[in-house]
């Protein structure tokens, strides 16, 4: 039985983890929170509590490598607060432990943030012109890992994350004078995200950079409007403003070389 470690089991990476057991793979699992511990252990996940700091990891990550070939790395970049450290100093203190490891196969959870709002219609192929802070470290641990020869990784940024008990209307509900009514939306359904990540692995499709991102994008003024309508909220108020260049992210790599279909509409 082929056996995968997952640093970071949160809204995406647990249920990844439960997906991937179910289809015979032996799942290592982490967590910061001990209170997820059980949840882990009754889908039958071995689990491990493991943080990373900006110099060292704490928790048994030895034993949590130990045994894999493939590593999912799905960590959120955490760059809020005043305790915050730089995201890709943190991966950089894991890289020494990975390459003393069994893994072969890396695939690090990125976004699409790594773009700025304003770059237009962008693809695998697009140069990343990040202008936060949490864009610019996704990307500086982007190459940290792609330069590693002890192991192949393929990057997947994601776009925004939604889900049946997760979307961004409950939040934007009822605001006024919104913003980028204008702007395309660039999300992805968590199934979807999971599927992506499965086709990865099924495939071997490592040494790549894949955007998940649904092929549809239609305004945020329009898609928000309807989403809240459907939900019975009250639908955001976007204010009145010029067009722009804005960000529109192209999944191509998914459909043209890994032949992935999407599941969900938005």
């Amino acid at each position: 039985m082929q056996q995968i470690s997952i640093l970071g089991c949160g809204w995406l990476g647990f249920s990844l983890a439960i997906s991937l057991q179910r289809k015979g793979f032996s799942i290592k699992g982490s967590t910061t929170s001990n209170d997820k511990i059980p949840f882990l252990k009754n889908e039958k996940i071995d689990p491990y509590l493991i943080s990373l700091t900006e110099n060292t990891v704490v928790g048994n990550i030895d034993s949590f490598l130990e045994g894999s070939q493939t590593l999912l790395i799905n960590v959120p970049p955490g760059m809020k607060g005043q305790n915050a450290f730089p995201f890709s100093k943190k991966i950089q203190a894991l890289i020494p432990l990975i390459e003393k490891s069994s893994i072969k196969q890396l695939l690090f959870v990125s976004s699409t943030s790594v773009f700025n709002d304003f770059q237009g219609q962008v693809n695998e192929d697009t140069l990343p012109q990040p202008d936060t802070d949490s864009g610019k470290e996704l990307l500086k641990t982007e190459q940290l890992l792609l330069k590693n020869d002890s192991f192949e990784t393929t990057i997947v940024r994601f776009g925004g994350l939604i889900g049946e008990d997760r979307h961004p209307v409950n939040f934007l509900a009822g605001r006024v004078n919104l913003s980028g009514g204008e702007a395309p939306v660039n999300l992805i359904h968590r199934a979807d995200c999971m599927g992506i990540i499965e086709a990865i692995i099924e495939n071997q499709f490592w040494g790549k950079i894949v955007h998940g991102v649904s092929p549809q994008h239609p305004s945020k003024k329009v898609y928000y409007t309807e989403k809240a309508l459907q939900k019975n909220l009250i639908p955001p108020d976007f204010k009145l403003e010029e067009a722009r260049n804005d960000k529109c992210v192209s999944s191509r790599y998914l459909s043209n070389e890994l032949k992935y279909r999407f599941q969900k509409e938005l």
